[in-house]
């Protein structure tokens, strides 16, 4: 890609020296947004640990010193700035488990064993790889540990007692139900039904309400509801402080013992450094959104912005939480996508949130232990039941499945289920190594013969498990023949290299010739590595693929599944419509004004272009690259889109120039654009404002004529009404035909000649002329610079024009103003291959300056995008929906 990429050095940063890493405040940035967050996670978490205190058979005070400690510990000395730690949902089976085997004050001192073991990891720097654990196992982990809290708290809401064990649950179940009776059921699904309802309020009451975390409103209408109808109901009790338990030296076998802290660690630290990447892609979402300035900070600190999580010092973090909330007689501590979520969701900038909350935590349970007293059991067993359904993703079943680790999944859930977390997570690992040792094996070898010369195509990698059926499938070829090998992988072994390079020998030896190529047809060399592999060139498409000479258009490679690209065989010469911003105005041709196409399509200037290749062979030569190897990567995905329906988040409105590629610039695929394409990315008004003159009459920039084609109004309304998408772009680009036109003017016609079709269209940009001749409205500019010139200068202010129109459109105006709809500008300069985005607010008639800011390379990747960038050991089975991106490990 370093051929095809222009690059840009800054001289200044060359010249500043980076400053040394200063070391970790220990006294966090307060900032207004940080103190409003921590009262909304302190909502949630009070609820959430008293009830996990109930799940596991704690005493219930513990969860609150859990929630407190993990709070300012973990907040302090953690590494994910964002997250909120207390006590962990994903350990509410183990916890259980070792209460009933050592009693509660043995449990603590497994706890601060964890805790200690995590401090020392931490250490070692190892958190990072913890994470090339498989997400089906950690996945399957969790989902298995949600399904046995779900099965314990069903019976505590049905007012019974739940069993040793998951199996034992599910056994009892029936018998549960059958002698169903009492108040407790009824408080627990009215818990239940608050939950999940309280989010989907409409309304703007209910807008109001949403305010409110729907954990602390269900356990309110609970508690409000059993003080009324249920008296009697059971409620929770909290001893007194003075009796609070504390560790005492743990008694039993030394390997079961170490067992439990192990498996209290690895538990723990999994389900800490997932939520520190969860939350960090929450806070990169919201960093990509268009948000208010901070508040001032309290005191003379300011509000900084989210940084990405150092796991190594949040596993070190999380190891002094545990080992204080194991001395303070507390649960074991993790950090929760629950709580992080939350304050990432209100607004939080720094760890200030997190330890403030831990504090609220505290002065709680000093002074609100009567409050605390009214709740029911039954509303805290509903509660911690939904999390635990909630630990079963069916987002995560199906991500596993159509990466085809659903065997991994299922294996480790079973193993959760039947016989714990640590040996479901044995049983996981060991179905994972047999996948990927199957896979390995699963080589295709096929052998044939074109015009006479025989070809054996190898997909998939080439590894010792191959070498028999490949020797076999090369010793059919008959001697002396001329041979091509394709091989369609990313490696091959010490082993499988030997054995194509002995056969190659003989064959020419022989008098015969070989030749290797790749999936493409280029020609590849086979060439060692240090350690006995061969890393090869990959299919088209791979980012890591090494390019060789033979490969003539390697620099197109992430993009070429997507369309039949030629770089190799269009000799240099004028681009057509190319804008290099210091001749694109100035040059000009007496006669160029004779056709309005060339005006609006072609530099002028420009000669034909003769040099392509029939129309006919382009198109069936990129069908047939399509087929080849696009369709077979993208078929699953597509597939399921055509049985599900679409459902983009985006409308996107371009230009129908042909060097704008949406998907390439936005990072997206299937299913994920809505697009309108058009000269001029115009949004013709909804209505035509009052006195608009006929369609062929002529138009003045305050009154465009109509142009008698609504094909873009129904777009939008389709996109808005129908499939409800959450934003609309209009998106415009450097060196645009269509405003070179309108800056040259429409050419004079004679009384009876009819405007053509093109320049009744171009009407509708006649208003973005007069913006930027009006000083009623600022210049649009980009972020840093002015405008290169005129024709840049209406490429940016077409785009706030547009938004104006668009924001005309009766459905657009009412979405929003019921606060579900975002508008966004932006400009791609096309000599740069630079994004630049309008800042918020900008030509919506609030004053805000109309600017657009420059999208870096460290700004967050869209939602939309998280499996775009598919990183996969066996190309050959990467189902991503964006095989552009697809990068081989």
């Amino acid at each position: 890609m370093s051929a095809c990429t222009p690059t840009r050095h800054d001289r200044a940063s060359r010249r500043t020296r980076p400053s040394p890493r200063r070391p970790p405040r220990l006294r966090p940035r307060v900032a207004g947004a940080d103190v409003s967050a921590s009262i909304t996670v302190f909502l949630i978490a009070v609820p959430m640990a008293l009830g996990l205190s109930l799940a596991v058979g704690a005493p219930l005070e513990a969860g609150l010193v859990a929630a407190a400690v993990g709070g300012i510990a973990a907040g302090l000395f953690g590494g994910a700035p964002l997250q909120v730690s207390g006590p962990s949902a994903g350990l509410t089976v183990v916890t259980a488990e070792l209460i009933q085997i050592y009693g509660w004050r043995t449990t603590c001192a497994i706890t601060i064993g964890a805790g200690l073991l995590q401090i020392l990891l931490g250490t070692l720097r190892v958190a990072r790889n913890a994470l090339a654990v498989s997400p089906a196992i950690v996945h399957g982990t969790l989902a298995g540990i949600g399904v046995a809290i779900a099965l314990a708290q069903l019976h505590i809401m049905l007012g019974g007692s739940p069993q040793s064990s998951v199996v034992a649950n599910a056994l009892a179940l029936p018998g549960q139900l059958a002698v169903i009776g009492g108040a407790a059921p009824l408080i627990g699904a009215l818990t239940v039904a608050v939950v999940l309802l309280w989010p989907r309020l409409p309304g703007r009451a209910g807008r109001a309400a949403r305010r409110i975390p729907a954990a602390l409103a269900s356990v309110v209408i609970a508690t409000a509801v059993a003080a009324v109808a249920a008296p009697g109901l059971a409620r929770v009790d909290l001893p007194s402080w003075r009796s609070h338990a504390f560790p005492e030296l743990p008694h039993g076998p030394v390997l079961a013992l170490a067992t439990a802290v192990f498996t209290v660690m690895l538990v723990a630290g999994l389900e800490s450094l997932l939520a520190a990447v969860a939350v960090d892609r929450l806070a990169a979402d919201r960093a990509g959104e268009p948000v208010k300035p901070p508040s001032p900070a309290i005191g003379s600190a300011t509000a900084v912005p989210p940084q990405r999580s150092d796991l190594d010092r949040e596993l070190r973090g999380q190891g002094v939480a545990n080992t204080l909330s194991g001395l303070l007689g507390g649960l074991p501590v993790a950090g929760g996508v629950v709580r992080g979520s939350a304050n990432v969701r209100a607004g939080a900038t720094g760890r200030a949130s997190s330890v403030l909350h831990g504090i609220w935590v505290l002065l709680a349970a000093a002074l609100l232990v009567t409050v605390f007293e009214w709740i029911p059991l039954a509303a805290l067993a509903a509660l911690v039941m939904v999390v635990g359904v909630q630990m079963v993703s069916f987002a995560h079943i199906r991500n596993v499945h159509r990466h085809r680790e659903f065997p991994v999944y299922a294996a480790t859930v079973a193993g959760v289920i039947g016989f714990g977390a640590l040996t479901g997570v044995a049983l996981g690992v060991a179905v994972a190594v047999v996948v990927s040792l199957r896979r390995l094996g699963r080589t295709k070898i096929t052998v044939s013969e074109q015009d006479g010369r025989h070809v054996v195509i190898v997909r998939g990698q080439l590894t010792f498990l191959s070498v028999p059926r490949l020797t076999r499938a090369l010793g059919q070829l008959p001697p002396g023949a001329d041979a091509t090998v394709e091989l369609d992988g990313s490696f091959m072994d010490h082993a499988a290299y030997e054995a194509i390079q002995t056969w190659r020998g003989a064959r020419i030896a022989q008098g015969g010739s070989v030749a290797f190529t790749g999936r493409s047809g280029d020609s590849i060399a086979l060439a060692g590595r240090s350690d006995g592999g061969v890393d090869l060139p990959g299919r088209p498409g791979d980012a890591t693929s090494a390019p060789t000479a033979a490969a003539p258009h390697s620099c197109c490679r992430p993009w070429t599944p997507w369309r039949n690209h030629h770089c190799h065989d269009r000799p240099t010469k004028p681009t057509h419509g190319t804008n290099t911003t210091s001749t694109s105005t100035s040059t000009s041709t007496s006669t160029s004004t004779s056709s309005l196409t060339e005006a609006v399509i072609a530099t002028p200037g420009s000669a034909p272009d003769t040099t392509r290749p029939e129309g006919t062979h382009r198109l069936r030569s990129g069908l047939s690259s399509f087929q080849r190897n696009t369709a077979p990567l993208v078929r699953d995905e597509l597939a399921r889109l055509a049985s599900e329906g679409q459902s983009p988040s985006q409308l996107f409105i371009t230009c129908a120039d042909s060097r704008l590629v949406t998907s390439m610039i936005t990072a997206s695929g299937p299913g994920d654009l809505f697009t309108v394409r058009n000269v001029g990315n115009l949004v013709p008004p909804d209505a035509p404002p009052t006195g608009t003159p006929p369609t062929d009459a002529p138009a003045t920039p305050t009154a465009p004529a109509t142009s008698g084609d609504d094909s873009v109004a129904a777009a939008i309304e389709y996109a808005v009404e129908v499939l409800r998408v959450e934003s609309i772009t209009v998106c415009g680009h450097s060196g645009c035909g269509a405003m070179q036109a309108l800056l040259r003017g429409e050419p004079e016609t004679g009384p009876d000649t009819p405007r053509t079709p093109l320049w009744r269209w171009l009407r509708h940009g006649l208003p973005s002329l007069e913006r930027m001749a009006s000083r009623r409205h600022s210049r649009s500019r980009i972020s840093g610079r002015p405008a290169a010139d005129e024709v840049e200068q209406l490429c940016l202010t077409n785009v706030v024009q547009q938004l104006e129109h668009l924001r005309a459109h009766e459905a657009v105006a009412r979405r929003l103003a019921e606060g579900t709809l975002q508008l966004h500008g932006m400009y791609f300069h096309v000599g740069e291959a630079q994004a630049y985005l309008l800042a918020e607010g900008a030509g919506s008639g609030t004053g805000h300056d109309e600017v657009f800011d420059r999208v870096g390379t460290e700004e967050p990747e869209p939602a939309a995008t998280r499996p775009a960038t598919c990183t996969t050991a066996q190309p050959t089975t990467c189902t991503t929906a964006r095989p552009a991106t697809c990068t081989t490990a």
